[in-house]
C-alpha cells in the first residue's frame, strides 16, 4: 500500500452582483456629471439680473439643462430599483425605505424641472407683454424659481434620508470598506441637515453638498473597480462546501490510498 497527497481545494468567495456594481457605479459618475451640468446651464440664464429676458434670448439652454436635470432624476429612480434587491437580503424595510425615499426624491426633483421651465413660456409673454404686464410676468418668474428652490432642497432632504438607510446597510452589510461606509453616512446627515436648515435661510445648500457629492463620485469609481464586498465566508461555511463539490482556491491535502 502507497500514500499519496491530492491537492483538494477551498472556495474562493466571488464578488456578488459585479454587473449591478458596475451600472449602479456609472449611475453616480453620470448623475454627478449631467446634475451638474444641468444645473450650470440653468443658473447661467436664471442668474441673470434681467431673467425673463435672458431666458427669451436664450430659451433653449434652459431646456437643455432641464433634459440633463431629468436624465439625473431617471438615474435616481434607477438606483432605487437595482439596490432594492441587494439591500433586501439584508432587510426589507431598509430596502423599501431606499426604494421609496429614492422615488420621492426624483418626483421632488422632476418637479424642480418643471418649475425651471415654466420660465420659457413666461419669458415669451414677456416678450410680447405691455409695459403694465411685465410686474405680474416678473413676479410669476420670482415665484416659479422659488418653488423650484424648495423642491429641490425637499428632493435633496429626501436623499439625505436614502443616502442614510443606504450607507447604514453598507456598513452593516460590509458590502463596502466600513470607512467608505461611514464616510458616506456622514456626508448624507450633512446634506440632510444643511437642505432642511436652507428652508431657515441658513445659506447651506451648496456646502452641504459637497461631503456626499465627493462620496458619490468615489463609490462610483469604487463600484465600477472592486464591485461590492463578497460576504464574509466562515471555516464551517468552507468545510462545507469542500465535502459538496470541487472548488479553486487555497488547497488543502486529503490522504488517498492506493
Amino acid at each position: 500500500m502507497t500514500t499519496r497527497n491530492i491537492k483538494t481545494a477551498r472556495p474562493v468567495a466571488l464578488r456578488p452582483h459585479r454587473m449591478t456594481a458596475i451600472v449602479v457605479g456609472v449611475l453616480y459618475l453620470a448623475g454627478f456629471v449631467v446634475g451638474i451640468g444641468g444645473e450650470g446651464l440653468i443658473q447661467s440664464i436664471l442668474g441673470q439680473p434681467d431673467r425673463l429676458s435672458a431666458v427669451s434670448a436664450r430659451g433653449m439652454t434652459v431646456a437643455v439643462g432641464a433634459v440633463l436635470w431629468l436624465m439625473a432624476v431617471a438615474g435616481d429612480a434607477a438606483h432605487g430599483v437595482l439596490m432594492f434587491p441587494i439591500l433586501k437580503q439584508h432587510g426589507e424595510r431598509l430596502a423599501v425605505g431606499y426604494l421609496a425615499a429614492r422615488i420621492i426624491d426624483a418626483i421632488f426633483i422632476a418637479i424642480m424641472v418643471l418649475f425651471v421651465l415654466l420660465q420659457i413660456p413666461l419669458a415669451k409673454e414677456y416678450a410680447t407683454a405691455s409695459t403694465s404686464d411685465a410686474p405680474y410676468l416678473h413676479a410669476l418668474s420670482n415665484v416659479s424659481v422659488q418653488a423650484s428652490k424648495y423642491a429641490y432642497q425637499l428632493g435633496m432632504s429626501t436623499l439625505g434620508l436614502a443616502g442614510l438607510t443606504l450607507c447604514f446597510t453598507l456598513y452593516k452589510a460590509h458590502l463596502v470598506p466600513r470607512p467608505l461606509a461611514i464616510w458616506g453616512l456622514a456626508g448624507y446627515a450633512i446634506i440632510f441637515v444643511g437642505m432642511v436648515s436652507e428652508f431657515m435661510g441658513s445659506g447651506l445648500e451648496l456646502a452641504s453638498s459637497i461631503p456626499g457629492g465627493l462620496w458619490e463620485v468615489f463609490i462610483g469609481v469604487w463600484l465600477i473597480a472592486k464591485g461590492f464586498s463578497p460576504p464574509d465566508t466562515t471555516p464551517a461555511s468552507s468545510a462545507t462546501a469542500i465535502t459538496q463539490g470541487p472548488a479553486v482556491g487555497r488547497a488543502v491535502e486529503a490522504p488517498v490510498v492506493a
